[in-house]
């Protein structure tokens, strides 16, 4: 039967109307894929010759700071890792058990590249462990209950997937720990250790992890065996909608009503809400490069395009995607396309204006920290918005808005497709930063990048003609695309 499932996959995927930008995107993952492999078997082998050469003991150190590398884990996965996708419903009218369904949809998980990469790291720092003399029967016992709280991760990801408030609550005090941590008012390491280098020290402990593995597997498999049923678990839910007229838009005409539109779809969805909330942690990326002597100076402008542009990449992204529930009777109306595609860019401008003014806490950093945020969005507006409106004709995956509370489906607003697709966007204004940079000075790298941005707005007009005729020639393909189940 399992068999069975892996044909109906594979011909899903080569039947998809998007088969040529996956198959663009699955060439795109595996190079980041085996950059990353390389990155963690270098790590792997280095971390226990830098260590000590650092003055520290190898394994403890470890497995003192395990605790922020699971949860950074979790993090990842939250917002990365694909949730188990199988058309469900016609499976469901024919005679297999449901048992059988659900076990091979978890059972997808275990092969995740967010399982295996670790033992990347694992498997050479453990090599590395006994060549150093270090007891075998420990490090193999340590080895196998590192490993298995990874697929403990795996499990809490699926069972907290539809649960906002336990991910942010959780996120909320891990945060809180490791700011107690680095102002030295409180080590949650303390206590988090022992238990990590007990699987090492003890011949016991190694199995608490694989128990709770078990356990999670058990819960995750009930609960979505519960929830597999066309009545409920697989049930489209309503919700009560509530008024929201935005009348001051009415003054706009057709693209004041695509306006209100819009701001409906960002405030009444789980899938649009979380995109908001992304965008606005976005705007704390910069706490990463800004003044940080170990990157590269012209890495600043990076940084200032994704503080400003949290909401363009995270919301532009998709266009027209978030309206493929009803994107077929939108093409049936008598609207504009110039207006439909002039109302996703203002929201877009409107989303990185209002960034750009939440970021104004940079100024701590120096008057030079904030003009890279601000000359990054002035490039958002005038030069990434048409190149995520450009690329969103070509992106034909249909968004399901009411994700929040199915079993199975899609549930992330932020994933490894979107990410990629943002690469394009930074790679151009590091670059006309750092001709700026190296050649006359940092102020003249920030007016190459404004001027760019300056130079895309005062020809939008041209740019939106040649994408509203992209648009229309990919219209029913779009269409197409969003008509499939799966």
């Amino acid at each position: 039967m399992f068999k069975h499932f892996i044909m109906l996959e594979w011909k899903s995927f080569l039947r998809s109307a998007s088969l040529g930008s996956n198959i663009a995107m699955k060439i795109f993952m595996g190079f980041f894929a085996v950059y990353f492999m390389v990155i963690f078997i270098a790590a792997g082998v280095g971390a226990f010759f830098i260590l000590k050469e650092e003055g520290y003991e190898p394994l403890a150190t470890v497995n003192k700071f395990m605790i922020y590398y699971l949860f950074a884990d979790l993090l990842t996965r939250y917002f990365l890792q694909k949730m188990p996708v199988l058309n469900i419903k016609p499976l469901l009218t024919l005679p297999i058990k449901r048992n059988t369904i659900v076990h091979f949809t978890l059972g997808k998980t275990a092969l995740s590249f967010f399982n295996w990469s670790h033992a990347l790291f694992f498997i050479p720092f453990s090599i590395v462990l006994l060549l150093n003399g270090y007891n075998a029967l420990n490090v193999i016992l340590w080895h196998l209950g590192m490993m298995s709280l990874f697929y403990l991760n795996n499990f809490i990801n699926i069972l907290i997937n539809n649960k906002n408030s336990v991910f942010y609550s959780v996120l909320a005090v891990v945060g809180g720990f490791g700011l107690a941590h680095y102002y030295k008012l409180f080590d949650i390491t303390t206590y988090t250790q022992p238990f990590f280098q007990g699987m090492y020290e003890t011949f016991f402990v190694f199995l608490i992890p694989m128990i709770l593995v078990a356990a999670t597997y058990y819960f995750a498999f009930n609960y979505f065996k519960s929830n597999l049923n066309l009545d409920e678990g697989l049930a489209t839910k309503s919700d009560i909608a509530k008024t929201q007229n935005f009348t001051f838009l009415d003054q706009f005409g057709t693209l004041g009503t695509f306006l209100k539109n819009d701001i409906r779809l960002l405030l009444r969805n789980k899938r649009s809400k979380t995109t908001l909330i992304m965008s606005f942690l976005f705007i704390f990326y910069g706490f990463i490069f800004f003044n940080n002597p170990t990157q590269p100076a012209v890495m600043g402008i990076f940084a200032g395009i994704f503080v400003s542009g949290g909401f363009l990449f995270t919301f532009g992204q998709f266009v027209p995607s978030w309206d493929s529930a009803y994107y077929q009777l939108m093409m049936s109306q008598n609207i504009q396309y110039r207006e439909y595609i002039s109302s996703k860019w203002w929201l877009m401008v409107i989303g990185t204006l209002i960034s750009t003014i939440l970021a104004s806490f940079y100024l701590f950093f120096g008057v030079h920290t904030y003009l890279l945020v601000v000359c990054g969005a002035i490039f958002n507006i005038g030069v990434n918005s048409h190149l995520v409106m450009l690329g969103g004709a070509f992106v034909k995956t249909p968004i399901d808005l009411t994700t929040g509370k199915g079993a199975f489906g899609d549930k992330q607003a932020f994933n490894s497709k979107t990410l990629l697709l943002t690469i394009p966007k930074l790679l151009l204004p590091v670059a006309f930063y750092a001709l700026g940079y190296y050649i006359f000075s940092p102020n003249i790298g920030l007016v190459f990048v404004a001027a760019a941005g300056i130079l895309g707005f005062a020809f939008r007009n041209y740019v939106f003609s040649q994408i509203e005729k992209i648009y229309k020639k990919e219209k029913y393909a779009t269409i197409a695309a969003y008509k499939q189940k799966n």
